[in-house]
């Protein structure tokens, strides 16, 4: 039996590759990483292993578009990223919707944690619900999408109020209305402004049968590129009996999970 000599066959992928276009990429890449300083063209070429008169050419092509910018002249001339990338980032971020990039990351939290995990922004003085996904089994929270909670008895609300400025979610929490929900409800303003200010220091926010008997839920809050809210995600529960020491847990895990949504909406912040 005789081997062949045919070369593996290629996937629609590669078929499909235009050379030119990888090779203008690799070099955006190059340049990206040398930072403001930018990169000269000898070094480019050297790098990219290509001549210089091939990387020239593509150079001139993405400055003409303005996906590169240059400075100086002759032999010191460098370049670096230009604002065209700066204007289809702009874009890029402005189609993405909240609820594409946050649902696999309820889905993720509820297989891992075995909890109904959600999604709310913040509308009206309200935490409204805008996605969910449930636990396995016969329990089902109250969770209907477009449900309004009262954000001083929820954990996705108490956590959107704890990344407002502080005198904003003060002027939310005395319009009210604060009703007593449970025995353990926080009704007081000054009390509340206390538990937002611990939901800041440990980067997620507690409903501790806050808004239902037995019932516990984590929420953190989920930030826009610019940094204000942009929505909370939460998982819910019954409370079990080492909820104290399960709380650091499945705050950092649920915590993680905000942080995820929020770099991948631009959000660069800690």
């Amino acid at each position: 039996m005789t081997e062949s000599t045919e070369p593996p066959a290629k996937s629609a992928g590669e078929r499909y590759r235009v050379q030119s276009l990888g090779r203008a990429l690799d070099l955006m890449e190059l340049i990206a990483a040398r930072g403001k300083d930018g990169a000269r063209l000898t070094d480019l070429a050297r790098a990219l292993d290509m001549s210089k008169a091939a990387v020239y050419a593509l150079l001139q092509t993405l400055l003409t578009r303005g996906f590169l910018s240059d400075m100086g002249e002759g032999a010191s001339r460098r370049y670096r990223l230009g604002l065209s990338l700066a204007r289809l980032g702009d874009m890029a971020v402005a189609n993405i919707g909240l609820a594409d990039v946050a649902m696999p990351e309820l889905r993720r939290l509820t297989a891992d944690l075995g909890m109904t995990s959600r999604l709310a922004i913040f509308e009206d003085d309200c935490a409204v619900v805008v996605g969910r996904v449930d636990a396995p089994g016969t329990i089902r929270f109250e969770a209907a999408l477009g449900r309004r909670e009262l954000p001083h008895c929820s954990a996705v609300g108490k956590a959107m109020l704890s990344a407002m400025p502080r005198e904003e979610a003060q002027r939310i929490l005395e319009r009210g209305p604060l009703p007593q929900r449970t025995s353990r409800t926080i009704t007081a303003v000054p009390r509340l402004m206390q538990e937002l200010a611990m939901s800041i220091e440990r980067g997620f926010a507690v409903d501790d049968e806050e808004d239902n008997d037995g019932v516990a839920c984590i929420g953190s809050c989920v930030f826009d590129r610019d940094g204000g809210v942009a929505g909370a995600i939460s998982v819910t529960g019954l409370k079990p009996r080492d909820w104290g020491i399960r709380l650091p847990d499945l705050g950092a895990r649920v915590r993680h999970s905000a942080r995820s949504v929020s770099r991948q909406l631009g959000f660069s912040g800690s």
